[in-house]
């Protein structure tokens, strides 16, 4: 079985040592798309058949950040940023935005090699729940599909990535900043104000069932079932 990867990499000559020591040591096992620039993997990402990415963080147009945090709101895909970045806050942002590993150039081909094999082994070998339940509401992550008593709700991206953080953490109080780092990345300067604005928009669309989201004064949102105790 091959596994399709995505390389977003700005440096030919990286781009050719990476692809050339992955296809030789997997023995055609990966199969390595590419992207010469932020734009071209923003596009290329949002592939939902790729098995794993390689992200460069400092790319022309746009930067790999941007490209994680655009991922995460609909992706579990891997991710392992690629990077001259050395310091401790860049690290730290990354794995914020959601990341999964991180290395830093120069880097050893074996350990890259390694990361993404040992990767790919734990994202394939987990049993993927393919649908959340709370209450009226189904919401399958990977379909990205929302039901409310059966009927499809269309979501738009963000409201759906609200609510499937919701849905992740049901019972449990969600902080406004914890929704802004996961949604916007740790770098966003608007106020918590658009995740108010966000929850209006999410709860409109699940009509009757908006009731399951709780807002609590002062913290944030929790995500109840009808029938479970408040």
């Amino acid at each position: 079985m091959a596994f399709k990867l995505l390389l977003v990499e700005d440096d030919p000559e990286i781009r050719e040592i990476i692809i050339d020591y992955f296809i030789d040591k997997s023995e055609g096992a990966l199969d390595i798309n590419t992207a010469e620039t932020g734009i071209e993997g923003q596009l290329k990402s949002m592939d939902n058949g790729y098995d794993l990415v390689l992200l460069d963080v400092m790319l022309p147009e746009v930067d790999g950040f941007t490209i994680c945090r655009e991922l995460r709101v609909n992706s579990d895909v891997p991710i392992i940023f690629i990077t001259a970045k050395h310091n401790e806050h860049d690290r730290l942002h990354g794995y914020q935005l959601g990341c999964d590993d991180y290395v830093t150039k120069p880097f050893s081909l074996a350990e890259l090699y390694a990361k993404v094999t040992a990767l790919l082994r734990r994202s394939k070998g987990m049993v993927r729940k393919e649908t959340m339940m709370s209450g009226s509401i189904t919401l399958d992550p990977y379909g990205c599909t929302v039901y409310v008593n059966d009927k499809e709700v269309i979501l738009a991206p963000i409201e759906f990535a609200i609510l499937k953080i919701l849905m992740e953490s049901k019972g449990k109080v969600v902080s406004r900043d914890s929704l802004i780092i996961r949604i916007w990345g740790y770098d966003f300067d608007g106020n918590d104000r658009v995740v108010d604005n966000h929850i209006k928009k999410l709860r409109k669309a699940l009509d009757t069932s908006s009731t399951q989201i709780k807002t609590i004064f002062k913290k944030g949102y929790k995500l109840e079932a009808i029938n479970e105790k408040k």
